[in-house]
């Protein structure tokens, strides 16, 4: 058999090696990962950023609200004392569903 092969001129191809396609296959699993990587990294900045831009916003809406309570609280107490305008304002802010509570609301924890 081995004469017929030489006669032709054909002789069997070598066993085709694995190593060029995992080469190829371990870059791309790894170019995918460092891009996966930078994209997240990307967007953590801009979360992180967009919190900053809040804060001052946060800040300002809070000190209103405070603002607003005391000044609900202070209706309130003159309401209880006899009133009569603070009692109005304190009847129409409840047939609206704002109610008063005159005790101090607890601040939320903070993470």
């Amino acid at each position: 058999m081995d004469e017929q092969r030489m006669a032709t001129g054909r002789f069997p191809k070598a066993g085709a090696s694995a190593f060029i396609p995992l080469i190829i296959l371990t870059l791309s699993a790894v170019g995918w990962a460092a891009f996966q990587m930078t994209q997240l990294m990307r967007e953590r900045d801009v979360l992180a950023e967009a919190r900053l831009n809040q804060e001052r916003p946060m800040e300002n809406a809070k000190k209103l609200r405070e603002g607003l309570d005391a000044l609900a609280k202070q209706t309130q107490l003159l309401a209880t004392k006899g009133n009569a305008g603070a009692k109005i304002i304190v009847d129409e802010l409840k047939k609206r569903g704002i109610t008063i509570n005159p005790e101090p609301t607890p601040e939320p924890e903070k993470k």
